[in-house]
């Protein structure tokens, strides 16, 4: 199995010579349906986060049928990288991350590939938005009602330390399920992603 750490993560410019070079690689958006509606590389899947963990393994099986290089990415980089890890478990070991995510793509490459829409903030900025709310309101409250309210600020701090530390955001997937995160067409079902994965396989 590939070292996880040095062989399968691929910069913004790597992916754009792997594109321009014709090696056609299966990209795997893990971002929630509203983050991909935002704003998406052309071409790719949407397969959300949650999706992958909980039907790992016939994806693993469907993407380890397709003839193609499988590229991973989110916003910022952990949920691909966490997407990768639970396909590798599930047996595709060869898949890569794109480091950084679709925010280096875009600030390293541009925004040629890229599809732009309308949708809500990207997962990240929401998740400042949470935290630094919760703690100020816990703050406020501390001052304004009791002191037990700061235990608010302490658990949110609590908890960021251990996303940092982990790699992990619970938050984040807390978030994911709120309304405005969904999609219109309501949430992404695994048969039409492996309908899609045995589409981009079947010969031109």
């Amino acid at each position: 199995m590939a070292d996880q750490n040095t062989l399968t993560l691929l910069s913004a410019e790597e992916l754009r010579r792997m594109i321009d070079d014709g090696a056609d690689p299966v990209l795997i958006d893990v971002r929630t349906p509203a983050e991909h509606r935002s704003a998406h590389l052309l071409g790719s899947l949407l397969v959300p986060d949650e999706l992958v963990s909980r039907e790992a393994q016939r994806l693993a099986d469907a993407l380890a049928a397709v003839d193609r290089p499988v590229v991973l990415l989110c916003q910022a980089g952990p949920r691909s990288q966490q997407a990768q890890q639970a396909l590798s478990a599930a047996g595709l070991t060869d898949s890569r991350v794109l480091s950084g995510g679709l925010n280096a793509y875009r600030a390293t490459v541009g925004d040629d590939a890229v599809e732009v829409g309308e949708g809500p903030w990207a997962m990240e900025r929401q998740v400042r938005m949470a935290a630094g709310s919760l703690v100020l309101a816990g703050l406020l409250g501390g001052r304004l009602l009791s002191p037990k309210a700061r235990v608010v600020s302490g658990a949110i701090a609590s908890g960021l330390v251990f996303s940092a530390a982990t790699n992990t955001c619970g938050m984040a997937k807390a978030l994911a399920r709120m309304p405005w995160n969904q999609s219109p067409q309501g949430p992404v079902r695994i048969e039409d992603v492996l309908q899609e994965i045995e589409a981009v396989g079947a010969p031109a």
